[in-house]
């Protein structure tokens, strides 16, 4: 009895790795496989790299991937991060304008400190 009860933590542990820790990386793997085997052309991707492109063709193990009109490179399959839907697409810059503080008379910080240096850069300014 005494050798099960220090078997038995060890037992423990082997099963709640897997259950926290294989089980979960192996269903997002097979997901991952899934969503690559089902790619088809006019499909809009990231790759792992984090590159937006287009599927163009698909070959066994390779795809290729419009990244701009006119510029198609050949990438495997595994390179694929996941499919971008029309609402996932990275949101357009906003202007700079808009999210730096104004200082004077509505113009940016920087733009109003190179008004009173009279255009001259402070670093470089002599006392």
């Amino acid at each position: 009895m005494g050798q099960l009860g220090s078997i038995l933590p060890l037992i423990l542990l082997v099963v709640v790795f897997y259950f926290l820790l294989i089980r979960p990386q192996r269903k997002r793997q097979q997901e991952a496989i899934q969503m690559q085997n089902s790619l088809t052309p006019g499909t809009r991707v990231m790759t792992t790299t984090g590159l937006f492109a287009t599927v163009v063709a698909v070959d066994n193990e390779d795809v290729v991937l419009e990244i701009a009109p006119g510029i198609e490179t050949r990438w495997v399959k595994a390179a694929i991060g996941r499919v971008v839907t029309p609402g996932d697409a990275p949101a357009s810059d906003e202007p700079a304008a808009d999210q730096a503080e104004l200082g004077e008379e509505g113009k940016t910080e920087s733009e109003a400190t190179v008004e009173r240096n009279g255009d001259q850069d402070s670093s470089t300014k002599k006392s």
